[in-house]
């Protein structure tokens, strides 16, 4: 059982992603040879932490129209039907199941669902403390990382390379570099 005291500065209570303050970010390899790199620019969640820190909860909503590459042809690419399907499926969502203490980090278990397709999904998660912010609130930060393969979530796409291997391949690292702000009672 990991308890409010063992992670300094610790706060109970619901907290409200800061998306002005946060990253939600992705790379894949491409080509065999190297990695594009891309983030989810809308996004929104809540976090409740609980007097167990094993109990807290975690939902967050992706906008997917909201998929940036750093460039516009690439970014329609993936979402139309070849990839995400953006006009069908614009929204993708995460909600926590459990976390369980990992070393002195946690792994943070929860359903996402991408494309209409929900599948369960592990994040290594790192918690990087609470504390006061400069307008009298209070803030936490956490670092999350997982890979998923696309196709497990519908994204099948098919695109060999003629010496072998793949243009876009099916694993996708993610990286949420999150700051939330504790709800006023």
């Amino acid at each position: 059982m990991t308890t409010a005291t063992q992670i300094p500065g610790y706060v109970v209570g619901t907290w409200d992603i800061d998306q002005a303050h946060s990253d939600v970010s992705f790379s894949v390899r491409h080509m065999m040879v190297s990695k594009v790199k891309g983030r989810i620019a809308q996004f929104g969640g809540t976090l409740t932490t609980a007097e167990n820190f094993a109990d807290s909860v975690v939902t967050a909503t992706l906008d997917a129209s909201s998929i940036d590459t750093n460039n516009a042809q690439r970014d329609g690419h993936i979402k139309s039907a070849d990839f995400f399907e953006v006009e069908k499926h614009p929204e993708w969502t995460f909600a926590s199941t459990g976390i369980a203490a990992d070393g002195d980090d946690f792994t943070l278990h929860g359903d996402l669902t991408i494309k209409g397709v929900t599948k369960p999904v592990s994040l290594a998660l790192e918690v990087g403390g609470f504390g006061p912010d400069a307008w009298g609130g209070t803030r936490a930060g956490f670092t999350a990382t997982t890979t998923i393969n696309r196709s497990d979530f519908g994204v099948d796409i098919a695109m060999p390379l003629d010496g072998g291997g793949v243009v876009v391949s099916e694993k996708v690292a993610l990286t949420l570099e999150i700051e939330a702000v504790l709800r006023a009672a």
